[in-house]
């Protein structure tokens, strides 16, 4: 499925951008394997009780599709609250769960990308992880720009 996705024509002329994937050295080394090198990687560094707490109060509103959070993002009504679900893998000994195989992979994963590996705090709001993400893309596009006008001279 990565695969042919990363094949259509906007992500050979645009770029791609894979939310959660690799999450194995196994998944790293097939992309490896089909030829796909990202240029990036980046890292959300979390502390472990931010991302429970951020996945154990996420709902979701079944009319609407869009996602709440209990404390960040609470519904704007009584009516919207009343109606909102929560995953059944939103809980806290299933994100601990989730927590614990990520702890397992991510050394290996990392170790494949260590030369393009950003690092970059999570635990802070979401207009400053934006920020710091969006400055490193800047940066990489900045950079390839130079690449190439030095390679046309």
């Amino acid at each position: 499925m990565v695969k042919e996705r990363l094949l259509q024509p906007d992500s050979k002329e645009k770029g791609w951008l894979l939310d959660g994937y690799p999450r194995s050295s196994s998944q790293a080394i097939a992309l490896k394997e089909l030829g796909f090198k990202p240029d990036l990687f980046i890292l959300l560094e979390v502390p472990e009780e931010i991302l429970v707490e951020r996945v154990v109060g996420r709902r979701l509103d079944p009319i609407t599709g869009k996602i709440y959070h209990l404390k960040y993002s609470p519904p704007e009504t009584q009516e919207i609250a009343s109606r909102l679900t929560q995953r059944f893998d939103d809980t806290e000994e299933k994100v601990k769960l989730r927590l614990n195989t990520h702890h397992q992979n991510v050394e290996a994963v990392l170790s494949m990308y260590e030369d393009i590996t950003i690092k970059v705090n999570g635990s802070v709001n979401k207009e400053d992880v934006f920020t710091q993400i969006d400055g490193a893309l800047t940066q990489l596009l900045d950079k390839r720009q130079a690449t190439s006008e030095s390679l046309a001279a």
